[in-house]
Parts: structure tokens; sequence; C-alpha cells
């Protein structure tokens, strides 16, 4: 079995980080548990520098760096790139350049987690086994230009060391000695690694694996509200791979996302900026046009055959829905054309559009209603 293992392409250097630390975790840690407990200063520490690597993660490196979902400044930015280095993820620079490979060539050769490769090659394989060539950073010009970004890729290992395993060790015995600067040294910086990097890499498997995919079935990223819980938001992640620079991944108002509640809050504060979301109409019409295909693809499977009041109930509101959705795309066009040049447009003809443009989007809204009602009754009729 082991000759099947190719050797010659283990990544030494992350396989040995990472076995190493999962080792200690399920070794040295309970140990230290065992003997001394678990005191409300291990556990703070443990949940502080995991939640804030975690977000560094998926706010900083994913959301802010990866899709530009918004704008941050700089103590956003560094404080991301700080913390971020501290999960031993590598810089802001590779880890943006897989991503962006990943939403290119999500499910194919070129995707570097490709989860049809299997869950395991998903989930951590990939880091462990280096099987093709790495391939150029060419997709990252605009982070080349940061000097903040270009830092922390030079300096990354060292920081992720000094913040992620030196700094609790320090903090535990400015707290009570050598025992608290073990224990924080064993809590808040290796299973803390650990329990990061597992929460990230499940976004990868897990999340192309188990779940719903309301938006979109032409990719594998699902949404689960099970996995959002455990990576902060990005378990829904079928909307995520659907609309990829919208800030927010747990669209709806009840879904579990805290790193668009950070990112809203820090907008507050005047720290972020140009928060980029998909309008609620585009969204819909998202979900209707996978509810459309599933339809589809029921029918074709099930060899049944709509009435014909049935099928032309349908016809009639796709049809009034694709004319609504288009003049609601051309008056929303119009008038973010008018506002971006409010100089040359009178205040008259800006209140014009928008109207017009709020007039689509009600018809749009009630064509969507229509085609609900109309699916309604096409699952019913058809037994789908």
């Amino acid at each position: 079995m082991l000759s099947h293992i190719p050797f010659r392409r283990v990544n030494w250097p992350t396989s040995l980080f990472l076995i190493i630390t999962l080792f200690i975790s399920v070794t040295a840690v309970p140990v230290y548990l065992w003997f001394y407990g678990l005191d409300w200063f291990q556990a703070g520490c443990f949940l502080v520098f995991f939640m804030a690597s975690s977000m560094s993660i998926t706010l900083g490196y994913h959301r802010l760096f990866s899709h530009l979902a918004f704008r941050a400044k700089w103590p956003v930015r560094l404080g991301t790139l700080l913390m971020g280095a501290t999960a031993f993820e590598g810089s802001a620079l590779e880890w943006v350049s897989d991503h962006r490979r990943h939403h290119k060539h999500v499910d194919h050769e070129d995707d570097p987690y490709n989860i049809t490769r299997g869950f395991f090659h998903a989930h951590i394989g990939w880091l462990l086994f280096k099987l093709r060539p790495e391939p150029p950073m060419d997709n990252v010009a605009d982070l080349q230009a940061d000097r903040l970004v270009m830092w922390q890729h030079r300096y990354c290992i060292l920081i992720g060391f000094l913040g992620g395993f030196i700094l609790p060790a320090l903090i535990g015995w400015a707290w009570g000695g050598p025992r608290a600067a073990v224990g924080s040294f064993l809590l808040a910086g290796v299973a803390r690694v650990v329990c990061v990097q597992h929460s990230t890499f499940c976004i990868n498997s897990m999340c192309h694996y188990i779940g719903r995919r309301p938006y979109s079935s032409r990719c594998t990223a699902r949404d689960s509200w099970v996995m959002a819980l455990f990576t902060f938001g990005e378990g829904y992640h079928n909307y995520h791979h659907e609309f990829q620079h919208d800030y927010r991944n747990g669209v709806k108002p009840w879904q579990f996302d805290p790193t668009k509640w950070g990112v809203w809050i820090l907008s507050k504060l005047g720290l972020t900026k140009q928060l980029r979301r998909v309008p609620a109409e585009k969204i819909q019409l998202a979900e209707i046009a996978e509810k459309q295909r599933q339809l589809e693809l029921q029918l074709n499977l099930k060899a049944v055959r709509l009435g014909d009041s049935t099928q032309r109930l349908l016809e009639m509101a796709q049809e009034r829905l694709h004319q609504a959705a288009r003049d609601w795309e051309q008056r929303k066009l119009e008038y973010v054309r008018a506002a971006e040049k409010k100089i040359e447009a009178s205040r008259e003809r800006l209140t014009e559009l928008k109207r017009e443009f709020e007039m689509a989007a009600a018809h749009l809204r009630q064509a969507i209603r229509t085609w609900h009602r109309a699916h309604r009754a096409a699952l019913a009729r058809s037994g789908c």
C-alpha cells in the first residue's frame, strides 16, 4: 500500500507542520488538561485567538483580499494580515491566488482543491502532496501592488510564529507564570491552529459535499447551516459561488454569518466602506432559475408531461418574469449611470429615473410572485 504513496511529491514542510501540530493537540494538550484542568483564562485565551485568526481568514484573506467585497482602512488590513498569518495557511498573496483559481476552475482540473478528486484531496491532500507544478501567481497583480500584503508575504512565517505561538505563551506567563505559559502555548497556540485550519479546510471539502444548492447546481458548492456554525458564516457556499463578490455569505436575515456582521460593524465605525451587495431581486431570480432547472429535470426523469393549461400558465409566468427582469436591469443601469454623472443630469431627471427603477422593481417582484404560484401549480399537477 505504501508503494502507491508519491513520497517524492510530498510537501514536507507543510506535511510535517500539520502532522506535528495535530500530534501535540491529541497528546500534550489532553495531558496538560488532565493535570491542571481548564480555567477561565486559558479558555478565554483560546477563544480570543481562535476568533481573531479565524475572522482574519474569512473577513480578511477571503472576502476582502480574494473577492474585493468591500474596502478597508489600513488598521483592518494590517490586523487581518497579522492574525491571518497566525493561522499558518500561507501568506495572503498565496492564499488569494489559490482561492481565485478555485473559483475560476471550480470542480475542474485546475481547481487546487477540486472535490471531484475526492474528499481527502479537497480537505487536506492538496496541501500534503504537490502532484503538479506550482502555477504562477498571475492572478494577484492587485495585491502585488499592495505594500502591506507584500510585507506580510515576505515575513509570514516569522509573523505567524511570533503572533501564534510566542505571544500566547508570553500572555500566559504574565498571567500565571510558567505553567500558564505552557497552557497558553498548547491551547491558544497549537490546538487553536489545528482548529482554525480544519475549520478552513472544511469549507473546501464539507461545503462541497453536504447541504443544499438553492442558487445553482452547476457546481458542487453547497449551503449548510451546520457548516456555517463552524466556519464563521462560510457554510453558505452555494450562494458564495454564485455571487462571490457579495460581502455576505449568509444573505438571509436568519442565517448565521458573523463575518458579515463584523464587516457591517466595521463600516459603522468608519473602518470599512463600499460594501458590495447583490440586489434581492437578482438573488430571487437565481433561485427561480435553479427551481426551473430542477423542475425540468424531474419532469424529464419521470417522463411526466404537464397539462396544457398548467404548461401555458408556467410559460406565461416565465415570459412575464423574463420581461420584468430585462426591464428592471435596464432601468437600474440607466439610474446608476445617471447618478454617477449627476452633474450632467438634472435633479428632475434623476427623480424620474429613480421612480421608473422603483416601478420596474415592483413589477419584477410581482412577476416573481406570479411565477412562484405557477411553479407550485406545476409541482402539484406533476407530482414532483
